[in-house]
């Protein structure tokens, strides 16, 4: 575009939303006119952004008029909605949700993994690109640059995930059952079925049929959709952890071909969106703590997999951290905007 994209974010009350104010601001994302964009129940809040302040208007189908890119994150029935209608007015859509990830004309992209997939399509002119699940996003911008260097055969990831995750309501659930059992109390629970603080559980998406849950299922899915490979064997168990933000993920790799630890430290200290933290004398590697409100994604324990020492097949162990808030969402969806503007 030769001017400043107009910009309407649609969720902006919410966490995601209010992370997408802040990383536009951070990145110095060019920006005509900004139209904040929520549920009636929020209109009429006023939103400071950059000296200026806003008016949160309520979503309606003719909200888009005006707008070149829209960022959503309200949930999947909101960008199922909102979303066509939204590219049907002229406005790329970046969308947050689960809504359209899995819809074969639809990219889904990370920018340092797959930035081909945006190809053809034209800040302004409409269209939808849908942001991939956070864990999968966290998993795959350290995994990508191993498996473009030898290839990778099979995958086993346990995730440790936030709060964060399920949004502002849970983290503040959270911080509430924190004080509750401290002080003797019975917790609070309004967002999960059972007791969060100082506990872990599966986490609370779906079970399938295979006895999966939805969550391990996307970044099963989506790793195959991003990658272009469906031959690829990915196992996942998805966790929730006490933490309020950043989930944590331990990653086993079965490669296509041989690799030491030192090869793999080689070729993450030059990936993008990774930071390297494996400081064994010291006993120091990723934690949610640190990984908390960085773009990065960081990346430890790499070592190979002494279970397949003596067999010809190599195996490779990691622990990465990263912020489900910021890259797990609203810093990748800018980044995808940002490969829009030309």
């Amino acid at each position: 575009m030769s001017s400043a994209p107009n910009v309407a974010i649609v969720g902006v009350t919410g966490a995601v939303g209010q992370e997408f104010l802040r990383v536009l601001d951070q990145r110095n994302f060019p920006i005509g006119n900004l139209k904040l964009l929520a549920s009636k129940r929020s209109a009429g809040k006023t939103i400071d952004f950059k000296g200026k302040t806003y008016t949160v208007e309520e979503l309606t189908e003719d909200s888009f008029g005006d707008v070149d890119l829209a960022l959503f994150s309200a949930g999947g029935s909101i960008s199922k909605k909102f979303g066509p209608i939204a590219s049907d007015a002229g406005a790329t859509v970046v969308d947050n949700s689960s809504a359209f990830r899995m819809v074969p004309e639809i990219p889904l992209v990370v920018p340092e993994v797959n930035p081909e997939a945006v190809e053809g399509i034209e800040l302004g002119k409409g269209g939808i690109i849908a942001n991939p699940n956070c864990s999968t996003i966290i998993m795959l911008v350290p995994v990508t640059p191993i498996h473009k260097a030898v290839g990778v055969k099979r995958m086993v990831v346990s995730t440790y995930q936030a709060a964060s995750g399920a949004g502002a309501a849970a983290m503040a659930e959270l911080e509430q059952q924190t004080r509750e059992v401290l002080e003797g109390k019975e917790p609070t629970r309004d967002i999960f079925p059972r007791q969060y603080a100082f506990n872990i559980f599966s986490h609370n998406a779906p079970i399938t049929e295979t006895g999966y849950n939805e969550e391990e299922m996307k970044m099963v899915k989506e790793t195959h959709k991003i990658w272009g490979k469906n031959d690829i064997q990915i196992a996942a168990t998805c966790v929730r952890v006490p933490v309020m933000r950043a989930h944590a993920e331990s990653i086993n790799l079965e490669l296509e071909q041989h690799l030491d630890e030192k090869d793999v430290k080689e070729i993450l200290s030059k990936a993008p969106g990774v930071s390297i933290i494996d400081d064994r004398a010291g006993n120091n590697f990723p934690t949610p703590l640190e990984a908390s409100n960085k773009d990065d994604i960081f990346v430890g324990r790499i070592r190979n997999d002494i279970s397949r020492k003596g067999t010809d097949v190599c195996g490779i162990e990691l622990f990465v951290c990263g912020d489900q808030v910021r890259k797990g969402a609203a810093l990748n969806a800018v980044q995808i905007a940002e490969l829009l503007v030309k």
